[in-house]
């Protein structure tokens, strides 16, 4: 058993695959329609076979108020692990992106959170331990 796709919920599923792909260098990996769904998913560069990103719309009622709930709280809804979080935050500063915490040192990783546009709070996440 492994994990192949893990969901964030998206405010504009187009918007999402710009700041996704031209943004923060993932790959776009699936892209389909069925009527007014539309299944659309990215991967890192790094790992393409690896597990994907569903970019869900939250058109969803409950995917909306999850989304809002989590974002409310200033909680992520996603962390991605970066070998040098200060390198990644001059990097996606320089091309614009809001953060909500600048790096940051906590018990065990260095992290920053990051606005992705699209309603989310993403954390960029290096491990000290282990």
């Amino acid at each position: 058993m492994r994990i192949k796709w893990t969901t964030v919920y998206v405010s504009d599923q187009a918007k999402a695959l710009h700041f996704y792909t031209d943004v923060l260098g993932f790959q776009k990996k699936a892209d389909f329609s069925h009527g007014n769904y539309r299944w659309l998913t990215v991967a890192s560069p790094e790992d393409p076979e690896g597990v994907e990103l569903l970019l869900e719309s939250n058109a969803n009622p409950a995917g909306k108020a999850y989304q809002e709930a989590l974002y409310g709280q200033g909680k992520p809804a996603a962390q991605f692990l970066v070998n040098d979080v200060q390198a990644e935050h001059d990097r996606l500063a320089a091309k614009g992106v809001k953060f909500t915490m600048p790096v940051t040192a906590v018990t065990g990783s260095i992290i920053a959170v990051l606005d992705d546009t699209c309603g989310n709070l993403i954390q960029l996440t290096k491990l000290t331990w282990g």
